[in-house]
């Protein structure tokens, strides 16, 4: 079992950075939707960063990417640089979601004082 959804995705999709660490597990990719769709948005976004950490590198596929973000704001809807975060992820494997992207933005920049 791995002790960490950024775990369980390194073994799973790799890492560019690092060799994936040896396993045993099961790796299964419904097995790891399940615990992204139910993990908390710190361990998301730690694997997120970790995984990936300007954005446009890592071996995360973009479906998983998009749905990271998509339960990160779920969980913390009100937080404008999340908000940016997810639109310039969005800008950068789009343009099927660019419309989505300007619309998290809008929110963002309509969240912060002034």
């Amino acid at each position: 079992m791995h002790s960490t959804l950024t775990e369980h995705a390194r073994c799973l999709y790799g890492d560019e950075y690092r060799p994936a660490p040896e396993c045993d597990g099961d790796h299964r990719e419904h097995y790891f939707v399940e615990e992204l769709t139910f993990a908390g948005a710190d361990s998301i976004l730690a694997m997120l960063r970790e995984l990936s950490p300007h954005l446009v590198d890592g071996h995360l596929p973009v479906w998983v990417r998009n749905l990271a973000y998509r339960l990160v704001l779920l969980q913390r809807p009100d937080e404008p640089a999340l908000l940016r975060e997810a639109a310039e992820s969005l800008w950068l494997h789009g343009p099927d979601w660019d419309d989505i992207a300007a619309e998290l933005k809008r929110r963002a920049d309509s969240l912060e004082p002034g």
